[in-house]
């Protein structure tokens, strides 16, 4: 699900690959906007924390059985993981559809047409995924976004900026009206002709508004990033400006919602959720966390709990950790070769996430929160991941699922 900005004179964008022996970082290749390969790495870098991070969440401990800094890594990856994950997906989608200028005539709707089959894909993929896993996978909820932001591919940065900040103030606050009127007779209603919730108990509700990663109030992150994305990352004049508006974000986000709510306004949702579908202990959890709460719930900010203040700090959040990583790769060379293979990792972010829930399966690992007292399947899973890209890239392109993924898109070539 990886992008980097067309070679100079390509017309398309080319899916990213890990670095190979010509493109490497040592040795970047421009690109039509000026920026090498080895600058963008670190975004391959974000993704591969963000992927790790999720690791933490579905693989370790729970919360509540760590302390000291594990207790921090948790909390850290509750919530900000994923919503890493999504903020990337609005860095993808421009990638695809034109960074810096949006692609207009036939090349505006065949990079369309790439990203509306993409999204079905991922949406199928996801609901496959959900059938097996629960509501926990975010890959249908990850194709919805795509979907939904395909009216916008083509706005400038300042716009979409303008919506981002919209949906951010409003959307959480129409969440609440509208989880207010769906009773439990109104949601037995929509899902019993929703097709989706019966096949993967992850119905439309879920993903537009009841889910864990509702495209209602997830669809800011996503547009922040489009917005993001149209301005020139690796200058270092607009790296300032973003790591001092992601901390200006993320100090006044989660300060106000600890004036206003007091000291448990950061409190992780993530394992205080209940499941619409009931207790699951042998599952990874249903589509959605319990319907409604207080109307001061608005004033937390805490990992999931879809507030304004948890979005614009988690915004802030995912701008350091972007930020941050493209600095260090792009002035540190040193860092960058020894980080090639989490490098690998990012560049395949897709296989990476499916393929930790599959080798769960595989060699059967209980899922029950209970059961998950130790970080060492998490180190397992970080170092299994990592060794996996690093033999992987040295022989192909893309990762597994990514090729299938491309594959999948050439269709879109035939757009006239």
């Amino acid at each position: 699900m990886t992008y980097t900005q067309p070679s100079h004179g390509t017309s398309e964008p080319q899916e990213h690959s890990p670095p190979q022996p010509r493109t490497s970082p040592e040795s970047p290749v421009p690109t039509s906007a000026g920026v090498s390969l080895g600058r963008m790495v670190g975004l391959d870098v974000a993704r591969a924390l963000a992927v790790f991070g999720m690791y933490v969440v579905h693989i370790g401990p729970p919360l509540s059985a760590t302390d000291g800094v594990g207790s921090w890594v948790r909390y850290l990856a509750d919530g900000h993981s994923s919503v890493l994950f999504a903020t990337l997906a609005g860095f993808s989608l421009m990638l695809i559809a034109g960074r810096r200028e949006p692609k207009t005539g036939l090349a505006g709707r065949q990079a369309r047409a790439r990203i509306a089959i993409r999204a079905v894909v991922l949406l199928a993929l996801g609901t496959a995924l959900a059938m097996e896993y629960g509501g926990v996978i975010i890959l249908a909820f990850y194709g919805v976004y795509f979907l939904l932001a395909l009216p916008l591919v083509r706005l400038r940065a300042g716009t979409l900026a303008l919506i981002a900040a919209g949906l951010a103030l409003i959307t959480p606050q129409l969440a609440f009206a509208l989880k207010s009127l769906l009773s439990e007779s109104v949601q037995q209603s929509v899902n019993a002709y929703d097709p989706l919730k019966a096949l993967s108990d992850v119905g439309v509700l879920d993903l537009l508004l009841t889910g864990f990663y509702p495209a209602l109030t997830w669809m800011p992150f996503v547009v922040a990033w489009m917005a993001l994305a149209r301005l020139d990352l690796p200058a270092p004049a607009v790296q300032w400006r973003l790591a001092a508006l992601g901390g200006a974000l993320t100090v006044a986000a989660y300060g106000t919602s600890l004036l206003l709510a007091g000291k448990d306004a950061l409190a992780s949702m993530a394992e205080g959720g209940k499941s619409s579908a009931g207790p699951e202990p042998e599952s990874f959890g249903s589509g959605s966390f319990q319907a409604q709460g207080a109307a001061s719930d608005l004033l937390t900010a805490g990992p999931h709990s879809g507030t304004t203040f948890d979005i614009i700090g988690s915004v802030g959040v995912a701008i350091l950790v972007i930020v941050s990583t493209t600095v260090l790769m792009d002035r540190l060379p040193l860092v960058r070769r020894l980080a090639k293979p989490v490098i690998a990792v990012g560049a395949m972010s897709l296989t990476a996430y499916v393929g930790h829930f599959v080798v769960q399966s595989v060699v059967g690992m209980p899922t029950g929160e209970s059961s998950r007292a130790s970080w060492l399947p998490v180190l397992t899973f970080i170092l299994g991941a990592i060794a996996f890209a690093a033999v992987w890239s040295r022989f192909f392109r893309r990762g597994p699922l990514e090729s299938l993924l491309n594959t999948a898109t050439k269709p879109a070539q035939y757009v006239r």
